[in-house]
């Protein structure tokens, strides 16, 4: 080294300048291509010391030079651990904060060393976490960050060119914070170093001996002058007061070393202004890091594959399950950039994701939007849920995009039932499937629980009302305690609407009163529920106990998945909005023919507490390990068919494009949903209703077609489960599956109509022939169909339907650029020319005609101010019509209309064309023959 008279200068003041300048520019260039970085230092002080809080405020100025967020929390100086705890926990798991610090020192009742490793590695700014530190110690991984002041040191060497590689370094001082850190990160320079300390013998020799001496032990001019070598360098981190009466504050700044060793030292750092300045730079330094790191990893979502092994032939949807390991839905979790906060596992694969997740997305476009419906589908179905499955895995595992699928919860009546499961199947699958299948999250098991609390509830008011008068009913209702009377918050609510404005129970005259404590229930309209294919329970009669007082009278079940709260949960887009509407469910008709609520019930707050937890859509994983959400299942047939609007809203944000930016092919990934049954049922029902509700778009429409269902279409023999197929089914017959491509050109020509593109997904079975799926991929382009495509996924997974992923990606491409969506009617329009509206454009009927009971019906909700809502008809999935063995594409039908129902909380009306069974009952043989435990391993079996 060289051996001037005095060293040069390593100037901190003006390096730590420099830094601040080139982390502006870093911040303002970052954020100007990508408009929602927005980095943030959160700094938490306990107590008011005034040494403590100067250092706040240069934190504060400094990063808002840089053009960082500064938060400061003051705590008070008598918190407790636990309640400083609370506030680490919240602040680790907001991930809009990329930087945290805790002001030094705390007060002696707190655990400093506890604070220091409560705070994640990932936030950990000061670069104090163990983890942190520890990585220094190892060649072969990195920190998160080093610690501030160690990297001020090495930064300063850095930026006057000081050679480290092969040099002596003598490091004095082994504090966690500065001497340990340097010291590994000097030998990871390629320096030799040694560290001395209080019990080092002869540390003078060791001094004498460095070419580069950092000194960090807080001794006033410990290390002399003359131990520095000549032409060493000397980076003193002390700052130690020294008494000097002739300054103003009768002492001066000096250092661990004797200024006058800078006329021995070629390099020296000054006291100050020389390390002090480095340390808040390279605070600085790391925030930015943290953010830009955490903002580029936040805004992709990772793509882990689970490679399939796949086999020939194919076993069973359950034993492919089995052998296919899933991914901890931790590790899924991290993939999609969720906070922990954000998600709640239940079991090892399986979580629930807050809605929190959209208020920190909020500003992100939505990812490419993509429905899959099917034609009018055989009573075997055409493989909807495993297109939907296979599509996805295709899309993440080998087009490798980001892609999400979002479907409905099954129901356990179909499963145990004549259907079976609902997780896809083959090699497209949700796992684990017989979670799926079963209890999942225990969403249709709340459903079911509200549903007849709803129904409990409305026959003891009735009952009640009948055995009490007035001012018993109001004496119970509004109790004295302690003297005084209270109305529950959601009397209020009743209260308002019959127009009494009054909140002290003591001030409702006796009209009021007679008002407000009778419901006068006449018609009751609400139904018990089960998730249970249960034929007999369709029609009862209830309360023919005696304690019940002659008040018998008939009702019935219906499928938990029927009732109105699955419709509201699928339909809801957050806690208050479903609180709303479930508040706005019309339970009962007075004998003055007015609607009576949940509201008037009073079961509202309770229905939302039991509803609570279900809201948050249920995250899991397809046989190839990209995510899916299950969420609500209502039926396509009875209800409006789709999963819930706040599972698509979250998916579409987390493969979505940052804030600001533009959604592109390389930014954006997918959200495969699927709406039930065929184009004409569940699809009509996901744009009229579902688009409606949610305001959201699709890109693209993906309708399943099978050979098989088109030659039923075409006048094959009934498909019967449990019974072979014809040989219709199985042997080549072009003429009968061309007379029935007439189903699946209505449907393209429906989904056309509202402004779609559709593809067509030839979901291929063994039976098929080349020249049959040649002859529909033909047929479906001549009819106007984007693309037509056979898919072999059941038997491939992913690999199966990559050619449909790809024409999937080109339509949504084109579709950004030509998107001419539209509903199919204005729901100002009267409630008979919506259902017109539906039956002659989508169905082709000739004709509507409606029975006197729908035509009252009509009447009294365009009295009630009923007829702005979207309708949703109940249909047979079997055909266009009313008619489930009218196959084909008929036209010029009659649909009848034998009555009409409104579902407030949902926000439709729904039409009965035809007998509609609200309750399936078992076949002979049900499905629940084939299912049993493993009594050694405890696997399910038998479910498919």
């Amino acid at each position: 080294m060289s051996d001037p008279s005095t060293a040069v200068r390593l100037d901190g003041k003006v390096v730590s300048e420099q830094v601040r300048k080139e982390l502006a520019a870093t911040v303002s260039e970052f954020k100007s291509k990508h408009p929602a970085f927005a980095p943030k230092l959160v700094a938490i002080q306990v107590g008011a010391r005034s040494d403590s809080s100067v250092y706040i405020r240069q934190k504060s100025k400094a990063c808002s030079e840089v053009g960082i967020i500064f938060e400061h929390i003051q705590l008070p100086d008598d918190i407790q651990q636990a309640e400083l705890d609370k506030h680490l926990d919240k602040i680790n798991n907001d991930p809009t904060i990329h930087g945290i610090i805790v002001q030094l020192p705390v007060p002696d009742h707190l655990n400093t060393k506890h604070i220091v490793h409560s705070i994640r590695p990932e936030k950990d700014v000061d670069g104090f976490h163990a983890e942190n530190i520890g990585h220094l110690s190892k060649r072969a991984t990195e920190p998160f960050f080093h610690s501030c002041t160690p990297l001020g040191c090495i930064e300063l060497l850095k930026r006057y060119n000081v050679p480290v590689a092969g040099k002596n370094a003598v490091v004095v001082g082994r504090s966690d914070i500065v001497g340990s850190p340097i010291a590994m990160m000097l030998t990871n320079l390629d320096a030799t170093v040694t560290l001395c300390h209080s019990k080092t013998e002869d540390i003078e020799a060791k001094v004498r001996d460095a070419d580069i001496l950092v000194v960090a032990i807080g001794k006033l001019e410990f290390i002399k002058a003359d131990w520095v070598k000549q032409g060493a360098v000397v980076v003193d981190v002390g700052m130690n007061a020294k008494d000097d009466p002739s300054k103003k504050a009768g002492y001066r700044w000096v250092g661990d070393v004797e200024a006058a060793a800078k006329q021995r030292a070629a390099y020296m750092t000054p006291v100050p202004g020389g390390v002090g300045p480095m340390t808040v730079a390279m605070l600085l330094s790391n925030v930015v890091t943290s953010a830009i790191r955490h903002f580029e990893a936040s805004s992709v979502v990772s793509i882990v594959p689970n490679p399939l092994t796949l086999q020939d032939p194919v076993p069973s949807d359950i034993a492919i399950a089995s052998a296919q390991t899933p991914k901890l839905i931790s590790q899924l979790a991290s993939e999609l950039n969720l906070a922990h906060a954000e998600f709640e596992p239940y079991g090892k694969y399986t979580a629930k994701v807050t809605l929190d997740v959209l208020d920190r997305l909020q500003g992100n476009s939505n990812g490419h939007y993509v429905v899959v419906t099917g034609i009018s589908p055989t009573p075997l179905g055409e493989g909807k849920s495993t297109v939907t499955i296979g599509l996805t895995q295709a899309l993440y595992a080998h087009l490798k995009r980001p892609a999400f699928a979002c479907v409905r919860q099954p129901s356990q009546g179909p499963t145990f039932g004549i259907k079976g499961g609902a997780a896809g199947g083959g090699y497209s699958q949700v796992t684990p499937m017989t979670s799926m299948n079963l209890h999942l999250t225990g969403d249709i098991h709340a459903i079911t629980a509200a549903n007849n609390l709803v129904a409990a509830a409305v026959d003891a008011r009735l009952f009640h009302e009948s055995t009490q008068t007035n001012m018993q009913l109001f004496n119970r209702l509004c109790p004295k305690k302690k003297g005084e009377r209270k109305f529950a918050d959601i009397m209020l609510r009743r209260l308002q609407k019959l127009g009494i404005d009054k909140t002290n129970p003591d001030d409702l005259t006796a009209e009021e009163i007679a008002r407000f404590v009778r419901l006068d229930i006449d018609k009751i309209m609400w139904r018990r529920v089960l998730d249970t294919n249960d034929r007999f329970l369709r029609e009862i009669t209830i309360g023919e106990a005696a304690t019940e007082r002659g008040m018998a009278r008939r009702t019935g079940f219906d499928i938990s998945v029927a009732s109105e709260i699955m419709a509201v949960l699928a339909l809801t887009t957050s806690l208050p909005d479903m609180r709303e509407r479930l508040g706005r469910m019309v339970v009962a008709l007075s004998k003055q023919g007015e609607p009576i609520t949940c509201d008037d019930i009073g079961i509202t707050g309770a229905l939302t507490v039991l509803m609570k937890d279900a809201i948050n859509p249920t995250l899991m994983q397809t046989l190839e390990g990209s995510p899916v959400f299950v969420h609500a299942g209502p039926f396509a047939n009875i209800a409006h068919g789709n999963s819930s609007i706040v599972a698509d809203r979250i998916a579409l944000k987390l493969v979505g494009a940052p804030a600001g930016e533009p959604v592109t092919l390389d930014n954006a990934g997918y959200v495969v949903t699927e709406a039930g049954f065929g184009a004409d049922i569940g699809f009509e029902k996901f744009v009229n209703i579902k688009c409606r509700a949610s305001g959201l778009v699709p890109d693209a429409a993906v309708i399943v077609a099978t050979v098989r269902a088109l030659k039923m279409h075409g006048g094959g023999p009934d498909v019967v489960p449990g019974k072979p197929l014809a040989e219709e089914y199985t042997r080549e017959n072009l003429e009968l599956l061309e007379k029935g491509f007439a189903n699946l050109r209505r449907h393209i020509e429906n989904v056309n109509k509202v402004g779609f593109q559709a593809i067509v997904a030839i979901n291929e079975f063994a039976t098929d022939t080349p020249a049959e799926l040649e002859l529909v991929r033909k047929l479906a382009r001549e009819a106007g169909a984007y693309d037509a495509v056979p898919t072999n996924l059941w038997a491939k997974g992913g690999a199966g339907a990559a050619e449909l992923a790809e024409a999937v990606v080109r339509c949504c491409s084109e579709s950004k650029q030509n998107s001419n969506f539209h509903m199919l009617y204005d729901c100002n329009l009267p409630i008979k020319s919506k259902i017109e509206a539906i039956a002659k454009e989508f169905y082709r009927a000739g004709s509507v005609s409606f029975s006197e009971e729908a035509e009252q019906k009509i009447e009294e909700f365009t009295r009630n101010g009923w007829d702005k809502m979207p309708v949703c008809m109940a249909k047979t999935q079997y055909s266009f019509s009313a008619d489930p063995a009218l196959k084909g594409a008929p036209e010029g039908f009659d649909l009848p209309i034998r009555d009409i129902r409104a579902s407030l909380g949902a926000g439709f009306v729904y039409p009965l064309c035809g007998a509609m069974q609200t309750l399936p009952g078992l076949p002979t043989r049900p499905c629940f023959y084939d299912i049993d435990v493993d009594s050694e391993t405890g696997d399910v079996l038998g479910l498919f």
